[in-house]
């Protein structure tokens, strides 16, 4: 339980805002956020209200500006989040251009371009990706091999990069499918708790994919995505404690059965 934070000094008042903004919404893939928090891939709903109340008022941070825009999109506030993402990219979050970019690339995708340009130049992995992904003028695509390039650049430490790096490798886009390659970034993004990258090693695990079949080790990888709130590795988990699938005569899921 989050206790009430007494009228300590304003800076300590600050601190403490903060400190319960990153425990609550801080985004595990955000480059601004320090190495000891974990973030959580998404905002649970008993917290999103206090999410909302301790990141805005610790909002001059662009880190926290940019988790008040994730808490505001988690309450079905697009607006809100919005303009607290614009706000973050002001004061130079990457990861908030990246999720502004996301938000106008259907209705405008030149001022899309540009806001993944801006987060790309900055190293943002997934500014990097998106500005693959994005087509351009006259239906132009975007360029995956560059991608790979500059992903690879920043993929020595950075667990966002290594994740993103090795599901292009995954799926050979932008050069040779490699599943060794994959295997092993996304082993090391693992070891940093990125979730993404947890379910990915899971599957792989769990396949033999890239290296050696272990289904010990592939529920493991699974239950802690899982515990990051992945729903992925959920819905994995579930497949292997229920493993028989009960389908309708059109062939579609009914039910598993566990035993």
């Amino acid at each position: 339980m989050l206790s009430a934070i007494g009228p300590s000094s304003r800076v300590h008042a600050q601190s403490a805002d903060a400190v319960l903004c990153d425990r609550l919404a801080a985004d595990p893939a955000d480059p601004d956020k320090p190495a000891d928090i974990k973030g959580v891939t998404a905002i649970a709903a008993s917290d999103v209200g206090t999410a909302i109340k301790f990141c805005r008022q610790a909002s001059a941070s662009r880190r926290a500006m940019y988790a008040l825009g994730r808490a505001y999109a988690a309450n079905n506030q697009p607006s809100e989040a919005i303009a607290a993402y614009r706000k973050a990219a002001d004061k130079g979050s990457t990861s908030a251009m990246v999720e502004l970019g996301v938000g106008l690339s259907a209705t405008d995708p030149a001022q899309a371009r540009k806001l993944f340009e801006r987060a790309a130049q900055a190293g943002n992995p997934r500014g990097i990706t998106n500005l693959a992904a994005l087509s351009g003028g006259g239906g132009a695509s975007g360029n995956p091999a560059q991608a790979r390039t500059l992903l690879a650049k920043t993929a020595e430490t950075n667990p966002e990069a290594q994740y993103q790096l090795g599901m292009m490798m995954a799926d050979g886009i932008g050069g040779p499918k490699d599943d060794v390659a994959a295997r092993n970034l996304f082993e090391k993004a693992a070891a940093q708790n990125h979730a993404g990258a947890l379910e990915r090693m899971g599957e792989f695990a769990q396949s033999g994919r890239g290296g050696s079949q272990d289904s010990a080790a592939a529920k493991s990888y699974y239950q802690r995505a899982a515990d990051l709130g992945d729903e992925d590795a959920k819905a994995a988990l579930k497949r292997l404690e229920c493993p028989y699938v009960l389908k309708d005569k059109r062939g579609g899921v009914v039910t598993n059965l566990c035993f």
